[in-house]
């Protein structure tokens, strides 16, 4: 099979593989357990620097305690703090949740789908507005985090290292539809084979198409007959022409 010859099409050939090897929609591929926009929001923003594993088992009690955003906008800090502190960052975290519980509380207990009005409410960055946008209501989001940045520019897609002009790139090369699964597929890339210190080449699926794997592709064979070095697709730069135009 010939690769891609633009990063356009290396970004949808990575992204046909990964829906084969972790098909599923992005709600369906959220770690996060939740029953609507609302417990979405809270739990991403308990995600940082914790684990999914972590946050299911603290947001079954703090959903019980405060059910929706008015009365988790009422609730003692000190409550709250005791029900989350094994997420870390408890206090930071506690005041995020009240200010947002407050904030959704005063737009009418709805959780906005815009990207501005997300972002304005507190403890709210895009990432997290992305996870919003694409798991809750089915929206183009692609939330970038450290797994979909290191991936990303392993595969040389990208040479950036800020999130927001991560997002813009990629999504420059995909469809809007395919953003947030596509972001959700390389988390669970990142968790299970691309790991950030000892990445599992030799069992990754994209290892062709990576300018960054670890393991021998295999010689090619010149026209005398000689073997020749393997070669990779090259990494994005900067100044590369080739890549797609920005949104």
């Amino acid at each position: 099979m010939s690769r891609p010859r633009s990063l356009s099409g290396r970004a949808r050939t990575v992204a046909a593989r990964l829906a084969d090897e972790y098909p599923g929609s992005a709600t369906e591929l959220c770690a996060l357990q939740h029953d609507g926009p609302f417990q979405l929001l809270a739990a991403t923003i308990l995600s940082a620097q914790s684990t999914d594993e972590r946050v299911n088992m603290v947001t079954p009690g703090l959903f019980a305690a405060f059910p929706t955003p008015a009365a988790m906008a009422a609730a003692s800090p000190e409550v709250v703090e005791e029900l989350i502190h094994s997420t870390g960052f408890f206090r930071a975290k506690t005041r995020s949740l009240l200010g947002m519980a407050q904030a959704v509380t005063d737009l009418g207990g709805q959780v906005p789908s815009d990207m501005e009005q997300l972002t304005q409410l507190p403890g709210v960055g895009r990432k997290t507005a992305n996870v919003v946008r694409s798991v809750a209501f089915g929206l183009p989001g692609l939330p970038v985090d450290t797994h979909v940045g290191r991936i990303v520019r392993r595969l040389g897609l990208t040479a950036e290292t800020d999130p927001v002009k991560v997002e813009t790139e990629i999504c420059a090369m995909l469809p809007p539809e395919e953003w947030g699964s596509f972001s959700l597929r390389l988390i669970l890339h990142g968790r299970r084979v691309c790991l950030a210190r000892r990445p599992r080449c030799e069992e990754c699926l994209l290892v062709d198409l990576c300018p960054s794997a670890e393991v021998p592709i295999g010689p090619r064979t010149g026209p005398s007959g000689m073997a020749k070095s393997p070669s990779r697709p090259p990494r994005a730069s900067k100044k590369d022409p080739g890549r797609g135009a920005k949104t």
